[in-house]
This record gives C-alpha cells, sequence and structure tokens, in this order.
C-alpha cells in the first residue's frame, strides 16, 4: 500500500511499525509500539460508541465488573487505558499496560467479540456487503479506465484484478456504499425506502 500505491518516501522504522501492527508482532520502535496501543484503545471504544448507536448493545450491557475496573463511559474507558500504557511504561524502554487494566481490556474485547463483532444482526449484514464489494470489484475489472488515474498507472505493472483489489479496500465503508449508489442505483430511486 505504502510503497505501490501511494508511493510515500517512509523510513524503515515507520514502514516496520505498520508490518507489525497487529497481532502478536511488536514493532522495532518505541514510537511503532505505542501506535499499536493507541489504535487498540481507539477502536475498542470506538467500536463500543458504534454499536450502542446502531442499538446493538447499551452501555448498561459491558460487564460490571469491567465498568469498575475500566470506566463506566467512553472518555473514562480511554483515560484508564492511556493512564495504564503511562503508568506501566515511564522510565522503561519498552511500552505496556498494566497487568489488570490489560487484562481488563483484553475481557472487554472478547466482550465485544461475542456481542457485536458475531452478532446475528451483524452477520447478517455480512452477505449483503460481500455483495456489494463483489459487484464494485467486477465493475472495475471491466472498466479500469473509472478509477483514479495513480491506481490506472498501476495496472501496467500488476494484473488489473491486484489494482482494483487494493482500490476498493482503501474505500471507507460509507465511500463505497456511494459509489455503489452511484453505479447501480438509478437516480430516479434517490428518496425512495
Amino acid at each position: 500500500m505504502v510503497e505501490k500505491l501511494e508511493r510515500l518516501n517512509l523510513t524503515w522504522e515507520v514502514r516496520d511499525g505498520i508490518l507489525n501492527h497487529q497481532g502478536d508482532h511488536l514493532a522495532s520502535t518505541l514510537e511503532g509500539r505505542i501506535v499499536k496501543f493507541a489504535d487498540r484503545i481507539a477502536y475498542i471504544n470506538h467500536d463500543i460508541d458504534d454499536a450502542v448507536r446502531a442499538g446493538i448493545l447499551s452501555e448498561s450491557d459491558i460487564p460490571e465488573k469491567l465498568h469498575k475496573i475500566l470506566g463506566a463511559n467512553h472518555s473514562a474507558r480511554i483515560n484508564t487505558m492511556v493512564m495504564s500504557v503511562v503508568r506501566a511504561s515511564d522510565g522503561k524502554n519498552m511500552i505496556a499496560m498494566e497487568s489488570d487494566i490489560k487484562a481488563a481490556t483484553d475481557e472487554l474485547r472478547g466482550f465485544l467479540f461475542e456481542k457485536v463483532y458475531y452478532n446475528a444482526h451483524v452477520l447478517s449484514e455480512e452477505e449483503r456487503a460481500m455483495g456489494l464489494i463483489v459487484r464494485l470489484f467486477e465493475y472495475f475489472v471491466k472498466h479500469p479506465e473509472k478509477m483514479p488515474s495513480n491506481y490506472r498507472v498501476l495496472c501496467e505493472e500488476e494484473p488489473i484484478e491486484r489494482i482494483v483489489a487494493d482500490f476498493i479496500s482503501g474505500m471507507t465503508d460509507r465511500h463505497a456504499i456511494n459509489v455503489y449508489e452511484e453505479l447501480f442505483i438509478p437516480s430516479t430511486w434517490s428518496g425512495l425506502t
């Protein structure tokens, strides 16, 4: 992504941080490691907010034990998690989270997998989302000229299917839906629900 599609002139340290951002891998630098913690803290809390807005869960559904350890709302949880990383890492040549906060954070992440990510309603939307992506993929493979020029140029170096997949994977959910609607939903239907 950063070397072929965006052609960013990134340092080795930044590329290492990107490559080791997920799973059990550790970035070689403290900066890369702190970004991994920051992202996990952010996505857990944003996913809770998104799930509450979608009506999939409410704040009161989060186990009381986790509220007591991490905080009873978005801001309190983020503060608890961030300050735990600060305390556990201060003056050390490592980035860590205090063990009790890490255990609670991991438990909260497990709770989200059970109640949100694998929720029947969410999973029922998966088939529709896959259909949208497949339809976009098929369209852009047949019409590569409709992609931005920086992707079209890459078609000379890589198979079109690879470039289209990279193009679509860079879209946000909202952008993919908007492109789909522009391509496949007649404008006379707009506003009809």
